[in-house]
């Protein structure tokens, strides 16, 4: 569940949708605020975006505030 008062979540629980590039294809993607990583929808291959600096990196409570599943996906981005 969802703190309605973090506002530190906000982009993660009301995600919108941005256009990236292909590096490959030069194709325009739209991928989600909280994706980072998507297949190109005209050749495939794996097209990713910058992941902005959030509240999930340092806050002990992200995980139960955005779910365990959304958190884990977001760190691995994040990490790599």
């Amino acid at each position: 569940m969802l703190k309605e008062g973090c506002p530190g979540s906000r982009e993660i629980r009301n995600p919108y949708p941005e256009e990236v590039r292909c590096f490959w294809c030069d194709a325009v993607n739209e991928i989600w605020s909280d994706e980072a990583e998507m297949n190109c929808k005209k050749c495939g291959k794996q097209v990713s975006r910058d992941m902005k600096p959030s509240c999930i990196e340092w806050c002990p409570a992200a995980k139960e505030c955005i779910g365990a599943e959304k958190y884990e996906r977001l760190m691995k981005a994040i990490r790599q």
